[in-house]
């Protein structure tokens, strides 16, 4: 295996246990030292929050997880996801793409400790315009997972990579 290859994929686990390990301390920051869940808001901007918020469900709120089978199946299906991502990423050999999974799995594992370890996912992000709310209350995790999809899908769209690192260019016909 290509050296550089290695050196990235090293990197994409050390970025994945970063986000994993920012999302988690941040949780607790808002949970012990700040006591968000006590406090229930926090306003640290006209425009963004902390605001402690139990989510049972997975992205947008779907799935709830409204009886312990249904918290486990969710657990399930998530590391399953996690693991789908992970393959992914040993699969990638470029460091954009390996950050971008990276990213993907850091966050779902902080969120699938979250539900493991209480039942639910700690969200306290709240971003707003007034009474609007373009985004759901989200978490570090959340945020990584979604960045991670986008460096993607953007990827996927913009960038053409075919039998190495870089296009080769198309021949022109030779001129008469």
């Amino acid at each position: 295996m290509n050296a550089l290859v290695t050196r990235n994929r090293i990197i994409g686990l050390a970025f994945a246990a970063l986000v994993f390990g920012l999302d988690q301390f941040v949780k607790w920051l808002v949970i012990a030292p700040l006591r968000l869940r006590e406090v229930g808001v926090i306003e640290l901007l006209p425009f963004f929050d902390l605001r402690y918020t139990e989510n049972f469900g997975v992205s947008l709120g779907m799935l709830q997880a409204t009886s312990m089978e249904m918290r486990w199946l969710l657990v399930a299906v998530t590391a399953m996801i996690a693991l789908v991502v992970l393959v992914w990423m040993f699969r990638e050999k470029t460091l954009p793409d390996i950050l971008g999974l990276a990213m993907i799995l850091g966050g779902a594992l902080g969120n699938i400790l979250d539900r493991f370890g209480l039942g639910y996912v700690i969200d306290y992000a709240d971003f707003h315009i007034g009474d609007f709310r373009p985004f759901l209350i989200f978490n570090v995790a959340d945020a990584a997972i979604t960045i991670g999809v986008v460096i993607i899908l953007a990827r996927s769209f913009f960038v053409r990579e075919k039998g190495g690192d870089h296009e080769q260019p198309a021949q022109q016909p030779a001129e008469s």
